[in-house]
C-alpha cells in the first residue's frame, strides 16, 4: 500500500470516529441518567459494550470509505455510494441526538428504520465497486438491527 493511501485510510476512518464522537456527546450524558431508569428488554447489552462495538464498526465503515474512495472520485458510482454513505453517517448522529439527546424512544425508532434502510442501500451500493467494502458493513447493519429491536423494546416498555 502507499504511502499516500495509509494516508487517506487514516484520515477515513479517524472522520468516521469522529462522527461516533459527535452522538456520544449525545449518548454519554444519558447513560447514567435518563437511560439507566427506563425499563428495558432482557435481551440488553451492558452499558459498556456499547462503546467499544461502536468504535470498531466506525472503523470498519472507514475501512469501507476507503476501498470505494480508493476506486476515484472521477467515477460515477464511488460519488454515489459515498453519497449513500455519507447519508447513513448523518443518520447515524442524527438517532442518537433524537434518542439520547431528545429521550424520544418513538421518534427515534422511526429514525432507525431510515437508517437501516440507508445502511442497506450502502451495503448495495458498495457492493457493486468493491465486495470487501460491502462486507465489512454486514456487522454495522446487525448491531443497528439490534439497537432498533432495543429500540422498539424501550419505547413499548416506557410509554
Amino acid at each position: 500500500m502507499k504511502i499516500s493511501d495509509v494516508f487517506k485510510l487514516i484520515v477515513v476512518v479517524t472522520l468516521c470516529e469522529l462522527v461516533g464522537i459527535v452522538g456520544s456527546f449525545f449518548t454519554s450524558p444519558s447513560i447514567a441518567g435518563w437511560y439507566a431508569e427506563l425499563a428495558k428488554p432482557e435481551l440488553t447489552a451492558p452499558n459498556w459494550v456499547f462503546a467499544p462495538v461502536w468504535t470498531i464498526l466506525f472503523a470498519l465503515m472507514g475501512i469501507a470509505a476507503f476501498l470505494i474512495l480508493k476506486k476515484g472520485l472521477d467515477r460515477k458510482d464511488t460519488k454515489v455510494a459515498f453519497c449513500i454513505f455519507t447519508g447513513q453517517l448523518i443518520l447515524n448522529t442524527f438517532w442518537s441526538v433524537i434518542f439520547f439527546g431528545l429521550h424520544s424512544p418513538g421518534i427515534a425508532f422511526i429514525e432507525i428504520i431510515f437508517l437501516w434502510f440507508a445502511i442497506l442501500a450502502t451495503i448495495i451500493a458498495f457492493a457493486k465497486i468493491s465486495m470487501p467494502a460491502a462486507w465489512l458493513l454486514i456487522p454495522y447493519i446487525l448491531w443497528v438491527s439490534f439497537a432498533g429491536y432495543l429500540n422498539f423494546m424501550i419505547w413499548m416498555l416506557n410509554p
